[in-house]
């Protein structure tokens, strides 16, 4: 049974890294005693590594950095749980690719080992990375992610801003033009706000609401906490 943390963004202004999802991610990892973290979406593996692992140490657990590894892909396969950091969604998609990572973090999260993301890690747990708002600073071989999940995630989604004399696009307006082209439904993921999934039961947790676009119809508010599978449909 699937078990992941979708996060919008690791870090909510005023608070530490990943601090606002402190209680979601013990619930997620319980009694496991390491995580695996990908770093590969920032360049500074090293400092990334760093940052993330004061972070699992202060809740409790061991991290180890999957770019550590002598064989990234035992170290898959021993993994209790993984964390997906953050950053730039085309260079992380584009390591895992080069490393021919995706069929066995898939597999293993299939077979009920937790997966936690944020941002760009969250993107990563799509059926593809068409929804993330990165450049493409790299080329992947192929868009398509993991699908953990059926549905595409925008994280850090914004509303527009009342008043504004901004003419470029909203995200409401990338969002539509992607259900142009495609049929899955998107959250928007606004800053604070996260997805749990178990099996296939999807909750809204967090701090703050999302918003569900589905091809050719209205966009639906939703706060936490609440089940939005029915919307994903």
């Amino acid at each position: 049974m699937r078990r992941l943390l979708l996060i919008s963004t690791s870090t909510v202004h005023g608070t530490g890294y990943l601090e606002h999802a402190f209680s979601e991610l013990r619930a997620l990892l319980g009694a496991r005693r390491g995580v695996l973290f990908v770093p590969y979406a920032l360049k500074d593996h090293d400092a990334y590594a760093a940052k993330a692992r004061a972070s699992f140490e202060g809740l409790g657990y061991r991290l180890d950095s999957l770019h550590e590894a002598a064989s990234p892909e035992d170290a898959v396969e021993a993994a209790e749980a993984i964390f997906c950091g953050g950053g730039n969604t085309f260079r992380l998609l584009d390591a895992l690719y080069r490393r021919e990572l995706l069929p066995a973090v898939r597999r293993r999260v299939e077979d009920g080992m937790p997966y936690a993301g944020a941002s760009a890690g969250s993107n990563l747990a799509c059926p593809t990375i068409r929804t993330t708002n990165d450049m493409p600073i790299l080329q992947p071989p192929s868009l398509d992610a993991l699908g953990l999940v059926s549905f595409q995630i925008n994280p850090h989604y914004l509303d527009p801003v009342p008043g504004s004399t901004h003419m470029g696009e909203t995200r409401e307006t990338r969002i539509n033009e992607f259900h142009e082209e495609n049929h899955a439904p998107v959250v928007g993921l606004r800053e604070g706000a996260m997805l749990r999934v178990e099996g296939p039961t999807v909750t809204l947790k967090g701090l703050a609401g999302a918003r569900i676009f589905r091809k050719g119809q209205a966009p639906i508010e939703v706060t936490p906490v609440a089940p939005i599978q029915g919307l994903l449909a």
